[in-house]
C-alpha cells in the first residue's frame, strides 16, 4: 500500500514491481534460470564471479549461520527439494534420501571473496536457498526505493515479511495485528520490519505422520516438529526474516543474546516446548 497521488503511487508501484522481478531473477531458487540456481553449473572449487545482490545476500546468510552455529544455513537447497517434492507427492522423503541431500549442505562448504565479488562450492551438487531472509532484503530495497522517489508512506508485505515507512493520512502510524500470548495484538509502526516464521505458514506430513514446519533442521534434515512460531520486529526486514527462522531452531535460552546482537525485539513466540 503506497500514501502519495494516484499518478505518484502508480508510477511508484510499477518501478517497485520492476524492480522486484528483477531480483528475483538474482535471488530465486524456484527459477532454474536465476543467477543464485546457475551457480549450481560451475565446476566444484572454481571461483564464480557474482552481482552486488547476491553478496551481500550471500554474506550475511552466512554471518548468521556463523552466529546460530548453522541452525540456520543458507546451502539447506537439497533438503529444501526434498521437502517440496513432499509437499508435492504426499510421500515423505527415504532416510537415505535426506542422508545423501545432508552430504550436499553445510555453510562451511561455500566461500564468498566479497572483495572480489566471486564464490565458490566446495562439494558437488549443493545448491543456496535464501528463502529465509531474500524476500526481507527485497523488500528493504523497494522501500528505499520508494523513499527515493518521493513516496512519504508506505507499507510492503510479501508472505510472512512486511516493511512500514511513514504514516498513513489520519493516523498515527500502520496497525499491525500479530499473535502474541495466545491472541493478536497491535502493533503501531511508522518505520521497520515485521517477520513470522513458523509451521502454520507451510508444513507437511511427513515421517510417521508427524507434522513437519517448512523450516529445515539440519541435524536431521527434516521439518521442525516442535511446532515453534516467532515474530521479530526490527530496522530491516532481511534481518527479521532471517531471526523470525532462526529463532525458531536455535535453543530458547539463546534468544535474547541473538536478538540483541541484531538489534531486534522478539514481540511473539508461540508452540510446543522446545529444546
Amino acid at each position: 500500500m503506497l500514501v502519495g497521488t494516484a499518478a505518484e503511487a502508480g508510477v511508484a508501484a510499477r518501478t517497485a514491481y520492476d524492480r522486484i522481478d528483477s531480483l528475483n531473477l538474482v535471488l530465486s531458487d524456484w527459477d532454474r534460470h536465476s543467477e543464485v540456481r546457475r551457480l549450481e553449473a560451475h565446476p566444484v572449487g572454481s571461483w564464480v564471479p557474482v552481482s552486488a545482490p547476491l553478496r551481500e545476500v550471500l554474506a550475511l546468510a552466512l554471518e548468521v549461520a556463523r552466529a546460530t552455529d548453522g541452525a540456520f544455513d543458507p546451502t539447506m537447497g537439497p533438503l529444501t527439494v526434498l521437502w517440496r517434492e513432499s509437499r508435492r507427492t504426499g510421500i515423505a522423503a527415504s532416510d537415505a534420501e535426506i542422508d545423501a541431500a545432508r552430504q550436499r549442505v553445510g555453510h562451511a562448504l561455500v566461500e564468498l571473496d566479497s572483495a572480489a565479488s566471486r564464490v565458490r562450492f566446495l562439494a558437488e551438487g549443493m545448491r543456496l536457498d535464501f528463502g529465509a531472509l531474500a524476500k526481507g532484503w527485497i523488500l528493504d530495497d523497494v522501500l528505499m526505493g520508494l523513499r527515493r522517489s518521493g513516496i512519504k508512506a508506505a507499507l510492503i508485505e510479501a508472505g510472512g515479511d512486511l516493511v512500514v515507512m511513514g504514516t498513513p493520512p489520519g493516523t498515527e502510524g500502520w496497525r499491525i495485528a500479530v499473535a502474541r500470548d495466545g491472541r493478536d495484538s497491535v502493533l503501531v509502526l511508522t518505520s521497520g520490519a515485521v517477520s513470522t516464521s513458523g509451521p502454520s505458514a507451510q508444513s507437511i506430513v511427513g515421517a510417521n505422520g508427524v507434522r513437519e514446519s517448512h523450516v529445515i533442521v539440519g541435524a536431521t534434515g527434516r521439518g521442525a516438529v516442535d511446532g515453534r512460531a516467532v515474530t521479530v520486529v526490527g530496522p530491516r526486514a532481511v534481518i527479521t526474516d532471517a531471526l523470525a527462522t532462526a529463532l525458531t531452531l536455535v535453543p530458547r535460552d539463546r534468544a535474547a543474546a541473538l536478538a540483541e546482537r541484531y538489534g531486534v525485539t522478539v514481540i511473539g513466540e508461540s508452540g510446543d516446548s522446545g529444546p
